[in-house]
């Protein structure tokens, strides 16, 4: 029997390079509705048809429980692409290289029997903020500048309650640009110089036996990295909120009072928060598309 839906509700999806996560997004409450989330992987160097009919079979499997009545859909999608004609402009990536100049929009309003107009686009690093300030760790926030800390550096800056890519990945920085001293790759060559023991990634460090001293003046440089990077942001946006996601923000004990200390010595004042929605924060951003932007 399929469940009886009020129409604000809105289907979020996230799609990365290995999968494809959906859900039903509760606009009122601003929450997902935890039996509708779908995930599948999906392989972004198959043919185009096969990547497709993935994406369909997933989305297709969420409404098939729930009966609503004008069906809206938000996309966090990675870039290089055309977010507001749909079109797919990924082509020197090690993923979805079939895809290149290829109208997503129209591509699944045809195979789901959607109109194109209900079919919007995000930037995915803008989605996880979007997510954040909607429903999360920011909705307190003005300006609000966002970071994923992971296996890359991304970045979005959000105003008004509009989230925007940042594209800070690459910013000079330091001796090279910010993404070789803010992600994983950071940790495991700086760990190694060290202590000379090889690591896969920052969940390893607090493993026993590690070397405590080298534990410690790692968390400690990487705190000090992220002060220097983010305090000519803050100043330059005004921001009033800055929010940290990602697998390294889950080693945030271990890195924030660093941080905190230079913001101090540095007369910085602002809202530091770790994201609360964690993989959810995309799938809340990409539906709250809806909310925000109110072209058709």
């Amino acid at each position: 029997m399929l469940n009886k839906i009020r129409n604000d509700y809105v289907l979020g999806i996230d799609i990365g390079g290995s999968h494809i996560t959906a859900a039903l997004v509760d606009m009122e409450t601003r929450s997902i509705i935890a039996s509708s989330i779908q995930r599948r992987g999906v392989n972004s160097n198959d043919p185009a048809e096969q990547i497709l009919s993935s994406w369909c079979q997933v989305i297709k499997a969420v409404y098939q429980n729930f009966d609503i009545e004008t069906k809206r859909i938000g996309i966090a999608m990675p870039g290089p692409f055309d977010y507001e004609a749909g079109i797919s402009l990924i082509q020197d990536q090690d993923k979805f290289r079939s895809l290149y100049q290829m109208n997503i929009k129209q591509e699944l309003a045809r195979r789901l029997v959607i109109a194109e107009k209900n079919i919007r686009f995000v930037n995915d690093a803008a989605g996880f903020l979007q997510g954040e300030v909607f429903s999360g760790a920011a909705r307190e926030g003005k300006r609000v500048i966002g970071l994923t800390l992971g296996t890359g550096l991304g970045s979005a800056f959000c105003e008004n309650g509009i989230a925007e890519d940042a594209a800070l990945w690459e910013s000079a920085f330091k001796d090279g640009i910010a993404e070789d001293y803010l992600s994983t790759r950071w940790f495991v060559s700086r760990y190694f110089q060290l202590t000379g023991s090889k690591i896969a990634g920052v969940k390893e460090i607090n493993s026993a036996g590690n070397d405590e001293a080298a534990q410690q003046q790692l968390f400690e440089e990487f705190g000090y990295h992220l002060a220097d990077f983010l305090i000519p942001l803050i100043k330059e946006k005004l921001a009033d909120t800055v929010v940290l996601g990602g697998n390294i923000s889950n080693a945030h004990a271990a890195f924030l009072p660093y941080l905190q200390k230079k913001f101090q010595e540095q007369n910085v004042v602002v809202n530091l928060k770790v994201a609360a929605l964690q993989e959810n924060a995309s799938l809340i951003g990409a539906a709250s598309c809806w909310e925000f932007y109110r072209h058709s």
